[in-house]
């Protein structure tokens, strides 16, 4: 069987996990936690990083940190997963959906200016697959509507938009180390990048339940003390070491990961060339992290044959988002402004393909032959 997904392993997260064990600190901000710390500030060239418990709890800080209020607008994508918009509705936000493009799947930019609102503190690009999105013209408009950026980066650590880290252009970005992820803190884990100096101090007490206590065992109080809302955000050490297993070898995941990107996409490019599918598109300004391969067919029926087909040969294939502006919440907690001309109709058609670290050549090159026995 080729599966969908395995979580990265890439032997030395057990070494670093049993140095956490035996430590006298495994719960947050030990040992492991300060160097995987260290490691993103010095790599992302960020202000400041945060380890979370998840994508969502970092993305859920960020809307702390914009004391958003009852009947904000937040603009983001449609098709992106539901913590994206959870984290601001929480907060009281209402979402305002706009359409995707088609060829990176990523928000529309020309589709924001639009959708802005005297109620509008926020927009959040997606950067999907980890593609980043157009971010020089939505750092545009934000600036110019003086509006906050979260970038939802969750699929996007180590890609670049023209040369810069993804989650390091706006005002905040977030990470996912969830074990589909390229890189995985042990399943779940998540990161807070702080690109704006104003939202230090008030996001290390958000994440330590609303209290001072970073600045105490800084020496910079005497004792700490509930000064703020928050929650318990702090990602153990024992996953923060798993973490810096992989952080000691990013390039050993990426490169594996590339290859079998790049199989795809070659053993693939006939079936585009006569019309069967389209595949993924790497703007010029964009480096990426072969996070995920997926290919877009003529409509649903096809996906849906597809998928069975492949899985008479023991291939997992899987499709992605349904829009957020057609479920009930999103109707309940959000609006789509203007026209849904992409997001609807490329969600149905959108396949993802089997990519992990560690999948073979000889397993992408069955996957490949398969599905042209499909089409031709």
């Amino acid at each position: 069987m080729i599966p969908f997904n395995k979580p990265a392993l890439t032997g030395s997260e057990e070494k670093y996990i049993l140095e956490a064990m035996h430590s006298s600190h495994i719960s947050g901000d030990g040992k492991f936690t300060k160097k995987c710390h260290e490691w993103f500030e010095n790599n992302l060239k960020c202000k400041k990083v945060l380890l979370t418990t998840s994508c969502t709890h970092a993305l859920e800080i960020a809307a702390m940190l914009l004391d958003l209020k009852e009947g904000d607008e937040v603009i983001m994508p449609s098709y992106t997963f539901v913590s994206t918009a959870n984290a601001f509705v929480l907060r009281g936000a209402k979402i305002v959906f706009v359409d995707i493009r088609p060829d990176t799947m990523n928000i529309d930019e020309s589709k924001i200016e639009n959708a802005i609102t005297k109620k509008t503190k926020a927009i959040v690009p997606v950067h999907y697959a980890g593609i980043s999105c157009e971010m020089d013209v939505i750092m545009d408009i934000a600036n110019r509507n003086n509006l906050f950026v979260i970038e939802d980066a969750a699929q996007g650590m180590l890609s670049t938009y023209k040369g810069q880290m993804l989650g390091t252009i706006g005002h905040i970005g977030t990470y996912s180390f969830h074990e589909t992820k390229n890189f995985t803190s042990a399943g779940e884990g998540g990161l807070l990048i702080i690109n704006d100096e104003r939202f230090i101090n008030r996001a290390e007490i958000i994440r330590e339940k609303g209290t001072n206590r970073s600045l105490f065992f800084r020496g910079m109080v005497d004792k700490y003390s509930w000064v703020d809302i928050g929650s318990s955000y702090l990602l153990s050490d024992l996953n923060a070491a798993y973490l810096w297993g992989q952080l000691s070898n990013p390039n050993k995941i990426i490169e594996n990961r590339m290859g079998n990107w790049n199989s795809y996409y070659a053993g693939l490019f006939q079936l585009q060339e006569r019309g069967y599918i389209e595949l993924p598109s790497i703007p010029d300004a964009c480096s990426h992290n072969a996070h995920i391969f997926y290919i877009k067919v003529q409509n649903y029926e096809t996906r849906v044959k597809l998928i069975k087909y492949l899985d008479t040969f023991d291939i997992n294939t899987v499709f992605h988002y349904v829009p957020l502006h057609s479920s009930i919440a999103g109707v309940k907690f959000g609006s789509f402004n203007g026209l849904d001309n992409i997001t609807s109709i490329d969600s149905e058609r959108l396949l993802r393909l089997p990519l992990y670290y560690g999948l073979k050549k000889k397993d992408t090159d069955f996957v490949i032959n398969k599905i042209k026995e499909f089409f031709i």
